[in-house]
Protein backbone atom coordinates (compact mmCIF):
# COMPACT_ATOMS: atom_id res chain seq x y z
CA UNK A 1 0.00 0.00 0.00
CA UNK A 2 1.27 3.55 -0.61
CA UNK A 3 1.52 5.74 1.58
CA UNK A 4 -0.66 8.04 0.63
CA UNK A 5 -3.53 5.37 0.93
CA UNK A 6 -2.13 4.43 4.06
CA UNK A 7 -2.59 8.11 5.31
CA UNK A 8 -6.40 8.05 3.68
CA UNK A 9 -7.10 5.01 4.97
CA UNK A 10 -5.82 5.53 8.66
CA UNK A 11 -7.61 8.78 8.70
CA UNK A 12 -11.10 6.79 7.59
CA UNK A 13 -10.88 3.96 9.46
CA UNK A 14 -10.57 5.50 12.88
CA UNK A 15 -14.36 6.46 13.34
CA UNK A 16 -13.30 9.08 15.85
CA UNK A 17 -9.78 9.39 15.35
CA UNK A 18 -7.94 11.40 13.31
CA UNK A 19 -4.60 9.80 11.97
CA UNK A 20 -1.34 10.25 13.83
CA UNK A 21 1.66 8.32 13.12
CA UNK A 22 3.21 6.15 15.39
CA UNK A 23 6.61 6.90 15.24
CA UNK A 24 9.82 7.07 17.51
CA UNK A 25 12.31 9.87 15.65
CA UNK A 26 15.85 10.04 15.61
CA UNK A 27 15.29 13.36 17.72
CA UNK A 28 14.14 11.60 20.96
CA UNK A 29 18.12 11.32 21.20
CA UNK A 30 20.22 13.97 21.59
CA UNK A 31 22.31 14.37 18.34
CA UNK A 32 26.01 13.80 20.20
CA UNK A 33 28.16 14.69 17.30
CA UNK A 34 28.91 18.27 15.37
CA UNK A 35 28.23 16.96 12.10
CA UNK A 36 24.88 15.44 12.52
CA UNK A 37 22.21 18.02 11.59
CA UNK A 38 18.69 18.86 13.00
CA UNK A 39 16.49 17.71 10.11
CA UNK A 40 13.26 19.89 9.98
CA UNK A 41 9.97 20.18 8.31
CA UNK A 42 8.26 23.53 7.47
CA UNK A 43 4.44 23.11 7.84
CA UNK A 44 3.04 26.36 6.48
CA UNK A 45 4.82 28.45 4.28
CA UNK A 46 3.07 31.43 4.55
CA UNK A 47 4.31 35.12 5.25
CA UNK A 48 5.41 34.72 9.09
CA UNK A 49 7.39 31.01 7.88
CA UNK A 50 9.60 33.06 5.31
CA UNK A 51 10.09 36.37 6.65
CA UNK A 52 10.48 34.93 10.63
CA UNK A 53 10.64 31.69 11.33
CA UNK A 54 12.70 29.88 8.03
CA UNK A 55 15.17 32.64 8.13
CA UNK A 56 15.71 32.64 11.87
CA UNK A 57 16.40 28.89 12.10
CA UNK A 58 18.45 28.26 8.69
CA UNK A 59 21.10 30.82 9.49
CA UNK A 60 22.10 27.86 12.18
CA UNK A 61 24.41 25.27 10.84
CA UNK A 62 22.95 22.58 13.24
CA UNK A 63 20.00 22.36 11.31
CA UNK A 64 18.85 21.78 7.84
CA UNK A 65 15.38 21.76 6.29
CA UNK A 66 14.66 19.22 4.35
CA UNK A 67 10.60 19.45 3.77
CA UNK A 68 7.89 22.22 3.49
CA UNK A 69 4.03 21.35 3.74
CA UNK A 70 1.34 23.52 2.89
CA UNK A 71 -2.14 22.87 2.09
CA UNK A 72 -1.98 25.17 -0.98
CA UNK A 73 0.61 23.49 -3.25
CA UNK A 74 1.47 26.15 -4.78
CA UNK A 75 2.94 27.64 -1.52
CA UNK A 76 4.55 24.41 -0.96
CA UNK A 77 6.35 24.30 -3.97
CA UNK A 78 6.99 27.90 -3.64
CA UNK A 79 8.45 26.94 -0.21
CA UNK A 80 10.66 24.02 -1.83
CA UNK A 81 12.50 26.48 -3.98
CA UNK A 82 12.70 29.32 -1.76
CA UNK A 83 14.25 26.62 1.02
CA UNK A 84 16.77 25.50 -2.02
CA UNK A 85 17.49 28.96 -2.82
CA UNK A 86 18.54 29.84 0.56
CA UNK A 87 20.74 27.22 0.83
CA UNK A 88 22.45 26.85 -2.60
CA UNK A 89 23.29 30.58 -2.00
CA UNK A 90 24.12 29.86 1.56
CA UNK A 91 26.78 27.25 0.76
CA UNK A 92 27.31 27.48 -2.91
CA UNK A 93 26.03 24.12 -3.65
CA UNK A 94 23.13 23.93 -5.86
CA UNK A 95 21.91 20.74 -4.66
CA UNK A 96 22.71 20.61 -1.23
CA UNK A 97 19.67 19.85 -0.37
CA UNK A 98 16.00 18.38 -2.12
CA UNK A 99 13.32 19.87 -0.05
CA UNK A 100 9.96 17.84 -0.10
CA UNK A 101 6.81 19.14 -0.47
CA UNK A 102 3.44 18.10 0.50
CA UNK A 103 0.00 19.60 0.06
CA UNK A 104 -0.89 17.30 3.65
CA UNK A 105 1.70 17.39 6.40
CA UNK A 106 0.69 14.17 8.01
CA UNK A 107 2.61 12.65 5.33
CA UNK A 108 5.61 14.55 6.16
CA UNK A 109 5.40 13.24 10.02
CA UNK A 110 5.26 10.01 8.60
CA UNK A 111 9.18 10.96 7.51
CA UNK A 112 11.16 9.33 9.83
CA UNK A 113 14.30 11.19 8.77
CA UNK A 114 12.74 14.21 9.87
CA UNK A 115 13.53 15.10 13.41
CA UNK A 116 11.42 18.20 14.25
CA UNK A 117 9.26 20.79 12.93
CA UNK A 118 8.22 24.26 12.60
CA UNK A 119 4.42 24.75 12.47
CA UNK A 120 3.47 28.56 11.26
CA UNK A 121 0.24 28.02 10.37
CA UNK A 122 -3.11 30.04 11.14
CA UNK A 123 -4.34 29.91 14.49
CA UNK A 124 -7.18 27.01 14.14
CA UNK A 125 -4.34 25.11 12.50
CA UNK A 126 -1.83 25.12 15.63
CA UNK A 127 -3.02 22.76 18.54
CA UNK A 128 -3.78 19.70 16.26
CA UNK A 129 -0.36 19.50 14.56
CA UNK A 130 1.45 20.48 17.73
CA UNK A 131 -0.15 17.06 19.22
CA UNK A 132 0.09 14.61 15.70
CA UNK A 133 3.86 15.91 15.41
CA UNK A 134 4.56 14.98 19.20
CA UNK A 135 3.14 12.27 19.19
CA UNK A 136 5.18 11.33 15.40
CA UNK A 137 8.15 11.99 18.22
CA UNK A 138 9.04 15.56 16.65
CA UNK A 139 9.67 17.93 18.72
CA UNK A 140 7.86 21.26 17.87
CA UNK A 141 8.97 25.04 17.42
CA UNK A 142 4.90 26.71 17.20
CA UNK A 143 3.93 29.99 16.10
CA UNK A 144 1.67 32.01 18.83
CA UNK A 145 -1.15 31.62 20.04
CA UNK A 146 -1.27 28.30 21.63
CA UNK A 147 -4.55 27.12 21.00
CA UNK A 148 -7.99 28.48 19.11
CA UNK A 149 -9.77 27.23 22.86
CA UNK A 150 -8.41 26.73 26.20
CA UNK A 151 -9.55 23.22 26.03
CA UNK A 152 -7.71 22.68 22.43
CA UNK A 153 -4.78 24.23 24.79
CA UNK A 154 -4.70 21.99 27.38
CA UNK A 155 -5.01 18.57 25.20
CA UNK A 156 -1.54 20.15 23.71
CA UNK A 157 -0.15 21.03 26.59
CA UNK A 158 -0.91 17.57 27.56
CA UNK A 159 0.36 15.80 25.16
CA UNK A 160 3.97 17.66 25.18
CA UNK A 161 4.04 16.67 28.77
CA UNK A 162 3.38 12.94 28.33
CA UNK A 163 5.25 12.86 24.96
CA UNK A 164 8.32 14.70 26.59
CA UNK A 165 8.62 16.63 23.19
CA UNK A 166 11.23 19.48 23.10
CA UNK A 167 8.68 22.14 22.81
CA UNK A 168 9.18 26.17 21.90
CA UNK A 169 6.21 28.34 21.65
CA UNK A 170 7.29 31.33 19.31
CA UNK A 171 7.15 34.11 22.21
CA UNK A 172 10.35 35.70 21.01
CA UNK A 173 9.97 38.27 23.67
CA UNK A 174 11.54 36.15 26.04
CA UNK A 175 14.87 35.61 24.01
CA UNK A 176 17.19 38.56 24.82
CA UNK A 177 17.45 38.77 21.01
CA UNK A 178 16.57 40.96 19.31
CA UNK A 179 14.71 42.76 22.70
CA UNK A 180 16.69 42.26 25.56
CA UNK A 181 14.60 44.74 27.65
CA UNK A 182 11.75 42.39 28.41
CA UNK A 183 14.06 40.04 30.49
CA UNK A 184 15.56 42.79 32.02
CA UNK A 185 12.66 44.29 32.97
CA UNK A 186 11.25 41.32 34.05
CA UNK A 187 14.09 40.51 36.19
CA UNK A 188 13.77 44.15 37.47
CA UNK A 189 10.07 43.69 39.04
CA UNK A 190 10.78 40.51 40.10
CA UNK A 191 13.12 41.75 41.96
CA UNK A 192 11.36 44.39 43.81
CA UNK A 193 12.74 47.40 41.49
CA UNK A 194 9.44 48.86 41.80
CA UNK A 195 8.13 47.30 45.28
CA UNK A 196 5.14 44.59 45.50
CA UNK A 197 3.60 44.98 41.81
CA UNK A 198 0.24 45.83 42.26
CA UNK A 199 -1.37 46.67 39.10
CA UNK A 200 -0.36 45.65 35.05
CA UNK A 201 -1.02 47.57 32.03
CA UNK A 202 -1.15 46.04 29.22
CA UNK A 203 -1.91 47.95 25.37
CA UNK A 204 -2.82 45.87 22.26
CA UNK A 205 -3.65 47.16 19.08
CA UNK A 206 -7.39 46.60 17.42
CA UNK A 207 -7.93 45.13 13.45
CA UNK A 208 -10.37 47.02 11.12
CA UNK A 209 -13.74 45.97 10.20
CA UNK A 210 -14.38 44.55 6.86
CA UNK A 211 -17.45 44.51 4.20
CA UNK A 212 -18.95 41.43 2.53
CA UNK A 213 -16.50 39.29 -0.13
CA UNK A 214 -17.81 37.25 -2.80
CA UNK A 215 -18.05 33.90 -3.09
CA UNK A 216 -15.28 32.69 -5.72
CA UNK A 217 -13.93 29.79 -7.21
CA UNK A 218 -11.92 27.21 -4.75
CA UNK A 219 -8.40 27.41 -6.90
CA UNK A 220 -7.11 24.41 -7.68
CA UNK A 221 -4.39 24.06 -6.00
CA UNK A 222 -5.87 24.70 -2.32
CA UNK A 223 -7.25 22.23 -0.33
CA UNK A 224 -9.77 24.07 1.50
CA UNK A 225 -11.87 21.47 3.24
CA UNK A 226 -8.35 20.99 5.27
CA UNK A 227 -7.77 24.81 5.40
CA UNK A 228 -11.28 25.22 7.23
CA UNK A 229 -9.86 22.39 9.15
CA UNK A 230 -11.87 21.71 12.46
CA UNK A 231 -14.30 24.80 12.09
CA UNK A 232 -16.95 24.83 10.50
CA UNK A 233 -17.68 24.90 6.07
CA UNK A 234 -18.31 28.53 4.11
CA UNK A 235 -18.07 29.47 0.84
CA UNK A 236 -14.77 30.43 0.01
CA UNK A 237 -13.14 34.04 -0.56
CA UNK A 238 -9.76 34.79 -1.03
CA UNK A 239 -9.78 37.62 1.71
CA UNK A 240 -10.97 35.17 4.22
CA UNK A 241 -7.87 32.90 3.84
CA UNK A 242 -4.86 34.20 2.08
CA UNK A 243 -3.37 36.31 -1.41
CA UNK A 244 -3.24 33.60 -4.16
CA UNK A 245 -0.30 36.50 -5.27
CA UNK A 246 2.11 37.11 -2.71
CA UNK A 247 2.34 37.19 0.99
CA UNK A 248 0.63 39.73 2.38
CA UNK A 249 -1.01 39.85 5.70
CA UNK A 250 -3.30 37.10 5.35
CA UNK A 251 -7.20 38.20 5.84
CA UNK A 252 -8.04 34.80 7.92
CA UNK A 253 -6.61 36.85 11.07
CA UNK A 254 -8.95 39.15 11.46
CA UNK A 255 -11.86 36.39 11.33
CA UNK A 256 -13.81 34.90 14.47
CA UNK A 257 -13.82 31.88 12.99
CA UNK A 258 -10.30 31.36 12.66
CA UNK A 259 -8.97 33.49 15.68
CA UNK A 260 -9.81 35.65 18.41
CA UNK A 261 -8.00 38.91 16.91
CA UNK A 262 -5.18 40.95 18.35
CA UNK A 263 -6.46 40.02 22.26
CA UNK A 264 -4.74 36.69 21.37
CA UNK A 265 -2.25 38.11 17.66
CA UNK A 266 -0.51 40.41 19.97
CA UNK A 267 -1.64 39.64 23.67
CA UNK A 268 0.24 36.20 23.13
CA UNK A 269 3.34 38.29 23.24
CA UNK A 270 2.51 41.03 26.05
CA UNK A 271 0.35 38.91 28.68
CA UNK A 272 3.08 36.14 28.62
CA UNK A 273 5.50 39.34 29.35
CA UNK A 274 3.14 40.34 32.02
CA UNK A 275 3.09 36.50 33.39
CA UNK A 276 6.61 36.34 33.28
CA UNK A 277 7.16 39.64 35.73
CA UNK A 278 4.29 38.68 37.87
CA UNK A 279 5.28 35.24 38.33
CA UNK A 280 1.92 33.80 37.19
CA UNK A 281 3.82 31.75 34.34
CA UNK A 282 1.52 28.50 35.23
CA UNK A 283 -1.52 29.99 36.32
CA UNK A 284 -3.71 32.81 35.16
CA UNK A 285 -6.33 35.52 36.72
CA UNK A 286 -9.30 34.40 39.62
CA UNK A 287 -11.51 36.67 38.15
CA UNK A 288 -12.12 38.82 34.97
CA UNK A 289 -14.62 41.28 33.79
CA UNK A 290 -14.72 43.66 30.55
CA UNK A 291 -15.96 44.57 26.97
CA UNK A 292 -15.30 45.29 23.68
CA UNK A 293 -16.63 45.87 19.99
CA UNK A 294 -17.58 43.63 17.77
CA UNK A 295 -18.69 44.47 14.12
CA UNK A 296 -21.93 43.43 13.36
CA UNK A 297 -21.58 42.86 9.64
CA UNK A 298 -19.04 42.49 6.88
CA UNK A 299 -16.32 39.74 6.62
CA UNK A 300 -13.61 40.66 9.18
CA UNK A 301 -15.12 40.45 12.48
CA UNK A 302 -12.80 39.96 15.11
CA UNK A 303 -12.84 42.67 18.35
CA UNK A 304 -12.49 46.32 17.76
CA UNK A 305 -11.89 48.66 21.18
CA UNK A 306 -11.94 46.66 24.31
CA UNK A 307 -11.42 46.99 28.13
CA UNK A 308 -10.48 43.96 30.71
CA UNK A 309 -9.75 43.71 33.69
CA UNK A 310 -8.98 40.79 35.73
CA UNK A 311 -7.41 39.96 39.27
CA UNK A 312 -4.92 37.57 40.05
CA UNK A 313 -4.53 35.12 43.52
CA UNK A 314 -1.66 37.05 44.45
CA UNK A 315 -3.71 40.35 44.69
CA UNK A 316 -2.12 41.74 41.10
CA UNK A 317 -4.94 43.38 39.23
CA UNK A 318 -4.63 43.71 35.54
CA UNK A 319 -6.11 45.86 32.60
CA UNK A 320 -5.66 45.13 29.38
CA UNK A 321 -7.49 47.73 26.80
CA UNK A 322 -7.42 49.10 23.42
CA UNK A 323 -6.35 52.56 25.19
CA UNK A 324 -3.01 51.73 26.57
CA UNK A 325 -0.18 52.72 24.70
CA UNK A 326 1.30 48.89 22.66
CA UNK A 327 3.40 46.87 25.62
CA UNK A 328 3.32 46.10 29.51
CA UNK A 329 3.81 48.88 31.97
CA UNK A 330 4.38 47.11 35.02
CA UNK A 331 2.96 49.19 38.55
CA UNK A 332 4.29 49.10 42.21
CA UNK A 333 4.71 50.34 45.16
CA UNK A 334 7.37 52.36 44.81
CA UNK A 335 7.09 53.49 40.68
CA UNK A 336 6.40 52.00 37.26
CA UNK A 337 8.75 50.93 34.75
CA UNK A 338 6.97 50.09 31.01
CA UNK A 339 8.32 48.46 28.61
CA UNK A 340 7.76 47.49 24.34
CA UNK A 341 9.79 46.56 21.15
CA UNK A 342 9.70 50.80 20.54
CA UNK A 343 9.73 50.95 17.06
CA UNK A 344 11.10 47.48 15.84
CA UNK A 345 9.25 45.10 14.06
CA UNK A 346 9.09 41.45 12.80
CA UNK A 347 6.54 41.83 10.31
CA UNK A 348 5.69 44.98 8.01
CA UNK A 349 2.27 45.01 9.71
CA UNK A 350 3.33 45.17 13.52
CA UNK A 351 2.38 47.62 15.42
CA UNK A 352 4.44 50.77 16.21
CA UNK A 353 3.63 54.35 17.69
CA UNK A 354 5.11 56.15 14.26
CA UNK A 355 7.59 58.24 16.89
CA UNK A 356 10.81 58.12 15.68
CA UNK A 357 12.35 58.92 19.49
CA UNK A 358 9.70 56.03 20.73
CA UNK A 359 12.01 53.97 23.76
CA UNK A 360 11.29 50.63 24.45
CA UNK A 361 11.28 51.14 28.01
CA UNK A 362 10.25 53.96 30.25
CA UNK A 363 10.68 54.25 34.15
CA UNK A 364 8.93 56.46 36.84
CA UNK A 365 12.18 57.42 38.23
CA UNK A 366 15.80 56.68 36.52
CA UNK A 367 16.84 54.77 39.71
CA UNK A 368 14.67 51.99 39.05
CA UNK A 369 17.25 50.71 36.09
CA UNK A 370 19.90 51.15 38.78
CA UNK A 371 18.81 48.41 40.98
CA UNK A 372 20.88 45.48 41.41
CA UNK A 373 20.68 41.71 40.87
CA UNK A 374 22.55 39.64 43.34
CA UNK A 375 24.31 36.31 42.81
CA UNK A 376 21.07 34.97 45.32
CA UNK A 377 18.48 37.03 43.64
CA UNK A 378 15.62 35.74 40.81
CA UNK A 379 17.34 35.12 37.34
CA UNK A 380 14.78 34.53 34.71
CA UNK A 381 15.76 31.59 31.73
CA UNK A 382 18.26 33.34 29.47
CA UNK A 383 17.91 32.42 26.22
CA UNK A 384 19.68 34.06 23.40
CA UNK A 385 17.29 34.08 20.77
CA UNK A 386 14.06 31.87 20.11
CA UNK A 387 14.88 29.70 17.46
CA UNK A 388 18.10 29.25 18.45
CA UNK A 389 17.21 28.59 21.90
CA UNK A 390 14.72 25.75 20.54
CA UNK A 391 17.77 23.80 18.62
CA UNK A 392 19.83 23.94 21.67
CA UNK A 393 17.24 22.50 23.60
CA UNK A 394 16.90 19.90 21.11
CA UNK A 395 20.45 18.72 21.67
CA UNK A 396 20.70 19.08 24.96
CA UNK A 397 16.83 17.84 26.12
CA UNK A 398 16.75 20.63 28.31
CA UNK A 399 13.49 22.84 28.69
CA UNK A 400 13.06 25.40 26.67
CA UNK A 401 12.54 29.19 27.83
CA UNK A 402 8.45 29.03 26.37
CA UNK A 403 7.32 25.08 26.91
CA UNK A 404 4.11 24.17 26.32
CA UNK A 405 2.35 24.49 29.63
CA UNK A 406 3.50 28.17 29.43
CA UNK A 407 2.60 28.73 26.34
CA UNK A 408 -0.83 27.64 27.17
CA UNK A 409 -1.70 29.65 30.70
CA UNK A 410 -0.76 32.90 28.31
CA UNK A 411 -3.21 31.99 25.23
CA UNK A 412 -5.32 31.02 27.85
CA UNK A 413 -5.49 34.35 29.79
CA UNK A 414 -5.83 36.00 26.31
CA UNK A 415 -8.80 33.71 25.61
CA UNK A 416 -10.26 34.60 28.86
CA UNK A 417 -10.30 38.29 28.21
CA UNK A 418 -11.70 37.40 24.73
CA UNK A 419 -15.01 35.47 26.48
CA UNK A 420 -14.84 38.46 29.10
CA UNK A 421 -15.67 40.91 26.39
CA UNK A 422 -18.57 39.40 24.74
CA UNK A 423 -20.50 38.14 28.57
CA UNK A 424 -21.59 40.55 31.61
CA UNK A 425 -20.73 41.14 34.47
CA UNK A 426 -17.61 39.50 36.49
CA UNK A 427 -16.81 36.13 35.51
CA UNK A 428 -14.91 34.05 38.35
CA UNK A 429 -12.27 31.26 37.40
CA UNK A 430 -10.78 28.51 38.47
CA UNK A 431 -6.86 28.34 36.90
CA UNK A 432 -6.24 25.09 38.63
CA UNK A 433 -9.47 23.10 37.32
CA UNK A 434 -9.34 25.74 34.25
CA UNK A 435 -13.07 25.97 35.03
CA UNK A 436 -15.03 29.37 35.29
CA UNK A 437 -17.60 28.65 38.45
CA UNK A 438 -20.82 28.21 38.45
CA UNK A 439 -21.56 29.77 34.70
CA UNK A 440 -22.48 27.58 32.48
CA UNK A 441 -22.38 30.12 29.03
CA UNK A 442 -18.84 31.12 30.37
CA UNK A 443 -17.77 27.20 30.55
CA UNK A 444 -19.50 26.72 27.00
CA UNK A 445 -16.92 29.31 25.32
CA UNK A 446 -14.21 27.57 26.67
CA UNK A 447 -14.14 24.95 23.40
CA UNK A 448 -15.90 24.76 19.94
CA UNK A 449 -17.23 22.79 18.19
CA UNK A 450 -15.09 20.22 15.42
CA UNK A 451 -15.97 19.43 12.15
CA UNK A 452 -14.93 15.84 11.95
CA UNK A 453 -12.57 14.47 10.82
CA UNK A 454 -10.33 17.62 11.66
CA UNK A 455 -9.61 18.88 15.56
CA UNK A 456 -7.91 17.86 18.28
CA UNK A 457 -10.79 15.87 19.90
CA UNK A 458 -10.34 13.49 16.83
CA UNK A 459 -6.33 13.13 17.67
CA UNK A 460 -5.33 9.77 18.26
CA UNK A 461 -3.73 9.48 22.08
Amino acid sequence: MKRRDFLKSGLLATGTMVYAPNIVSSAVFAKTTPNDKINIGQIGFGRIARSHDLPETMKHDMCRVVAVADVDMDRALDGKKWIEDYYSKKTGKDNYVNVKAYQDYREMLADESIDAVIISTPDHWHAQPAMEAALAGKDIYLQKPAALTIKEGRQMSDVLNKTGRIFQMGSQQRSVNPWPQFKWVCELVRNGAIGNVKHVKVGLGTDPAGDFWPRMEIPKNLNYDMWLGSTPRIFYTEKRVHPQKGYGRPGWLRVRQFGAGMITGWGAHHIDTAHWGMGTEHTGPIEIEGTGEFPQKGLWNVHGDFDTYSKYANGVTMHVSSKHPNGVRFEGENGWIFVSRGNAKVTASDPVSGDPNNKAMQVSDPDILQHKIGPNDVHLYESPEQHLNWLNSIRSRKETVAPAEVGHRSCSACLLNHIAMQLPGKLQWDPHREQFIDNDEANHRLARDQRYPYGTNYVKI
